[in-house]
């Protein structure tokens, strides 16, 4: 088993981390906040996913994981360092690399043997050239140091399975060594590793992710036109799904894609090849419907109401996507700021979400509207006048129809998610749009 030292506690670096331990290597997780550091080492995850806290108290209680604020002790003598920092995007598109030239300037003034940098943040194609010359460049003592790549493909809400049990193991090395001892890591997971040059495992991850969100705006497009023609998204959908060409993930429509990656993925590429000279425009074509896709029941709702001026709106899911409590990109944050400036009294719920959310937009008055925040889904629906689903958390999904008729002044539900079957919802009397249905 390796020595393992993995640098940035987010989605990325602490799962991982725990997941090298969880297989048995000794694992040391760095991270600057002190707090947040101590706050692990008592069990407690800085992010919410499921079976994560378990798994940390698990290995941190046999020996085999620590946290530290201690870079430069940590940095001395591993065997491997993956670098899991974020990668934020710039206002023009490209990727934030700062904290990643921080971790590796730290590495390589302190490196005391030979070691394997390994990068799972998610660069443009080329940065671990850089990285590895950037290390060369810092140096203090004479070791040997490469970089390798190796993408993550987590979701989040399913991170720790993803990881231990993942379709692929993707490992981008430019030498024999690099490659055997990334090899030798992964063994006690047991899955299949495809093992490519640097660059193309850089490729790798852009294009399996922007893949993925053209996939969404492609069914979100289709969805569309269904509306104007009269077929049902969801049955052109089961159709498609029967295609083994095509299969049957990522085919439901709603009000777009958002989260910490397909977003950020999408533009660092298209920014990616407008500095080669090329323009991606299948890609540019996603980043555009998806971006018209988030507000789409917010326009569906502005032509059927005069105003939202003093209307209670009830918004149901404020996370980008159920089982996390992440609001990256999240269609709430785009809607939500529309409805306040028409002067919309907002009751918001979401059953892990409402914290993070209270500090962009904290209850009270706000600008022309107002934002409350419901224990409740009940709560929420009492006395509103209009209904905007956003997220289709479990909580939210167990909503009778008979329920808004029951509980909202006037039953107009707006469903971004397709919870409901139509006839249910007629049946029980609520007006009900939803997206890529009649």
């Amino acid at each position: 088993m390796y020595k393992i030292v993995v640098a940035g506690t987010g989605y990325v670096g602490l799962v991982a981390g725990v997941c090298f331990a969880e297989v048995g290597h000794q694992v040391t997780c760095v991270d600057i906040d002190e707090k947040k550091v101590d706050m692990m080492k008592q069990g407690i995850s800085p992010i919410y996913e499921a079976d994560l806290e378990a798994l940390m108290r698990k290995n941190y209680a046999a020996g085999r994981l620590d946290y530290t604020t201690d870079y430069a002790a940590a940095y001395k003598n591993p065997d491997a360092v993956f670098i899991g920092v974020g990668t934020p995007e710039q206002p023009d598109g490209s990727a934030n690399l700062s904290y990643i030239a921080s971790v590796a300037r730290q590495i390589a003034e302190n490196i005391e043997k030979d070691c394997l940098v390994v990068v799972k943040s998610t660069v443009p194609v080329g940065t671990n050239d850089k990285v590895e010359q950037f290390i060369k460049d810092f140096l203090v003592n004479d070791v040997k140091v490469e970089v390798a790549s190796n993408p993550e493909f987590l979701a989040q809400g399913t991170a720790v399975r993803d990881t231990l049990q993942a379709a692929r193991i993707i490992i981008g090395t430019e030498s024999k060594w690099a490659e055997e001892m990334l090899m030798k890591i992964y063994e006690p997971f047991n899955l299949p590793i495809v093992s490519v040059s640097r660059r193309s495992a850089e490729m790798i991850k852009y294009a399996s992710n922007d893949f993925l969100a053209l996939k969404i705006s492609y069914m979100n497009d289709i969805a569309n036109l269904c509306e104007l023609i009269g077929a049902d998204i969801q049955d052109v959908a089961r159709g498609m799904s029967f295609d083994q060409r095509i299969g049957s993930k990522f085919l439901n429509a709603g009000i777009g894609y958002g989260g910490s990656c397909f977003p950020k993925d999408t533009k660092a590429l298209e920014y990616l090849a407008k500095q080669n000279g090329y323009e991606l425009r299948t890609i540019k074509a996603a980043i555009d419907v998806n971006t018209d896709q988030k507000t789409i029941l917010y326009t569906k709702a502005s032509k059927r109401l005069i105003t939202f001026n003093g209307l209670k709106v009830a918004v149901l899911g404020l996370t980008f996507k159920p089982g996390t409590d992440d609001l990256r990109e999240a269609p709430s944050l785009e809607n939500i700021p529309l409805l306040l400036a028409q002067g919309a009294d907002i009751y918001a719920y979401d059953p892990v979400g409402m914290d993070n959310f209270k500090r962009k937009y904290p209850a009270g008055k706000n600008g022309r509207g107002s934002i409350q925040y419901a224990d409740k889904v009940a709560e929420a629906l009492e006395g509103a006048n209009v209904c905007l689903i956003f997220t289709e958390w479990g909580e939210i999904k167990a909503v009778k129809p008979e329920a808004y008729k029951q509980l909202m002044r006037t039953p107009l539900v707006y469903d971004g998610r397709n919870i409901y079957e139509i006839k249910a919802m007629k049946d029980a009397g609520v007006e009900y749009y939803s997206i890529g249905r009649k």
